[in-house]
């Protein structure tokens, strides 16, 4: 059974900090790429940023330079380091993992809220 475990959500005013992080209970999380996702309200889920197993990473443009992800295979997480928050990033945000040969997992959502 495949869970990714999500934490670190909250409430943050503008130019804030917070940190997620996300356990994963897979096999072969070394090598499996794992990303963050966010959902805002009438809006699609969108990619904010992934990272391989060698930890090359990806980040979406509007978050380039404020958001880090990173992880640590010996405690199979990822986090999502994000600074100087604007409003605009409120959103609920989604672990995601893909498992070579297992599938697409997603965590539960964890919400983030920056107030103005």
């Amino acid at each position: 059974q495949v869970q990714l475990v999500e934490a670190g959500g909250g409430l943050v005013q503008a130019g804030g900090s917070l940190r997620l992080s996300c356990v994963a209970s897979v096999r072969f999380f070394s090598v499996s790429a794992m990303a963050w996702y966010r959902q805002a309200p009438g809006k699609q889920r969108e990619l904010v940023a992934d990272i391989t197993g060698d930890g090359f990473t990806r980040y979406t443009d509007s978050v380039k330079g404020r958001f880090t992800i990173s992880r640590d295979n010996a405690k199979n997480t990822v986090y999502l380091q994000m600074n100087s928050l604007k409003p605009e990033d409120t959103a609920v945000y989604y672990c995601n993992a893909k498992v070579p040969t297992f599938g697409n997992y997603w965590g539960q959502g964890t919400q983030v809220t920056v107030s103005s």
